[in-house]
């Protein structure tokens, strides 16, 4: 694995980093890393007694993936976990997620980005309406 710039910490580059380096370095929370440890059954780190947890080079590929397919993309956390497990099972890669083929349609962000605020707009008026 080549040295990612975001873990500047003297390691090299395929050691096991403890669930704060991995935190910090992605800008992820550590209880949603430890949430979707349990979402995604493609992460799972190294725990160790006292249930530390340890994430390889490939752990962190798979947050990665995960990150951008539900923080930059859109994808549900059931979209994105499709997703992965398609990547996986035809060989594909985890990093390699091809976002726009990878999940079902439902479970993606709209291929039109002009339509979200249209969508936000007629919920909102629905919202007055049965407010008012």
């Amino acid at each position: 694995m080549a040295k990612d710039p975001r873990f500047d910490d003297g390691k090299d580059a395929d050691a096991m980093r403890t669930i704060g380096e991995v935190a910090k370095a992605l800008g992820i929370k550590q209880h949603v890393l430890r949430y979707w440890e349990q979402q995604f059954p493609m992460l799972s780190p190294l725990k160790r007694s006292g249930g530390r947890r340890y994430y390889r080079a490939e752990d962190i590929r798979v947050v990665d993936a995960i990150d951008r397919l539900v923080n930059r993309e859109g994808y549900t956390l059931k979209g994105a976990r499709v997703a992965l497990q398609a990547a996986v099972a035809t060989g594909s890669g985890i990093s390699g997620v091809a976002a726009a083929e990878a999940a079902p349609a439902g479970m993606r962000a709209p291929a039109n980005p002009e339509i979200l605020p249209q969508l936000r707009a007629i919920r909102d008026r629905l919202a007055a309406s049965l407010d008012g």
